[in-house]
């Protein structure tokens, strides 16, 4: 594993209304590391992943990618936000564009690519994900699983130096959240760096290199995964895998 420090989360604080939502989160990601953030649902996990890249925006505090401040007042965000893949729940595909149009569009717009360019880096994309055969297929002809799929293949596209995943699976039939996270499961073996917000908790223990269990917008425990789902310390990390134990019978997977 790296030495290289990839994302440094300095005492982030966020609130909306008279809700503090974000309590003072701290955490550095290496690169080359997967991290599960774990926890109840309200609990401030993915408004975490959107001050990352400040698509919401914290009210106090300091976060980096490797050595460029996100928060410094003069940084150009839309450079930053080429440098960071974010995957969210539920797809964000263009409807009237196909598999392969979503996945060309900002490697075009963005990273000013030709068209021939794009749509060789979009289908080298495409193939990772398992899904070259469905460059022609719009959104409305693929399953959710599919979707996602491709929206990780238009993150990837970009070439980004950091993956972030809100709930990936959370908008999935049962059925299909394997392929999903047999997907992320492929990158994280490639040495992508990645952030997870997830309710897999077998995927978090199997797969993540550290985990972190969120609650009321604090980190109650953080560690690598034998030791959270093994022998977790405090006691509210106990609870939560215990009942989330009850509900699936196990961890997961």
């Amino acid at each position: 594993m790296s030495s290289k420090i990839v994302v440094r989360v300095e005492d982030l604080h966020k609130r909306y209304g008279n809700e503090e939502v974000l309590k003072g989160v701290s955490f550095i990601l290496r690169q080359g590391e997967a991290l599960a953030i774990i926890g109840p649902s309200g609990t401030g996990k993915s408004t975490l992943l959107r001050c990352i890249n400040r698509l919401t925006e914290p009210d106090s505090g300091r976060i980096w990618l490797e050595d460029t401040e996100i928060t410094g007042a003069k940084t150009d965000m839309n450079k930053i936000r080429q440098q960071i893949g974010f995957v969210f729940q539920d797809f964000n595909l263009f409807a009237h564009l196909t598999a392969l149009d979503n996945v060309r569009l900002g490697l075009m717009k963005v990273k000013k690519l030709s068209k021939g360019e794009a749509s060789e880096r979009a289908m080298t994309e495409l193939k990772r994900v398992g899904l070259a055969e469905k460059a022609k297929a719009y959104p409305a002809q693929l399953s959710g699983g599919q979707q996602q799929r491709v929206s990780i293949a238009r993150a990837l596209a970009m070439d980004p130096k950091l993956m972030l995943f809100d709930e990936p699976t959370s908008a999935l039939d049962p059925e299909l959240i394997g392929e999903v996270l047999q997907v992320m499961k492929a990158l994280a073996g490639e040495g992508m760096t990645m952030v997870v917000v997830t309710h897999e908790m077998g995927f978090a223990r199997s797969v993540c290199d550290e985990v972190i269990f969120m609650e009321q917008g604090v980190i109650v425990e953080q560690g690598p995964p034998e030791h959270i789902f093994l022998q977790p310390r405090q006691p509210r990390t106990q609870q939560f895998l215990g009942k989330i134990g009850e509900l699936y019978g196990g961890t997961g997977s």
